[in-house]
């Protein structure tokens, strides 16, 4: 299959699980805070970091493939654009410290979520 099209796959299951978990979380935590995309942003960050952790020992996996999910899954999944989006609806809102606690948050959860889950896949 040609690579492109396994992007353009992994973006539709990416945007379809993206869509899912957010609405799920949104919907369990109701509040000013955008907890759906936190989520979604920092598990993405959690999955590349493991895939690409794991698949460097692996090499033999076809260059397709790891960007069926790197860039098609989890390009799609997570949602960098929204995050800023929100971040500046929190601000426009007088809501600074939910502000930064979002943009704080995010990304220091985020990096150590790639970190662990890199460390994790190298194990695996």
């Amino acid at each position: 299959m040609h690579p492109l099209v396994l992007v353009a796959v992994g973006g539709a299951v990416g945007a379809v699980a993206r869509a899912v978990m957010s609405a799920a979380v949104q919907a369990r935590w109701p509040s000013l805070m955008p907890w759906g995309t936190i989520v979604v942003n920092i598990s993405g960050c959690l999955a590349l970091g493991l895939l690409l952790g794991s698949l460097e020992s692996r090499p033999q996996l076809a260059p397709a493939w790891r960007s069926f999910a790197a860039v098609g899954v989890l390009g799609a999944f997570t949602t960098f654009s929204t995050f800023e989006l929100e971040t500046l609806a929190l601000l426009q809102r007088d809501a600074l410290p939910a502000a930064l606690v979002n943009v704080a948050g995010s990304v220091l959860l985020g990096l150590l979520a790639v970190w662990t889950g890199h460390a994790v896949g190298r194990l695996v």
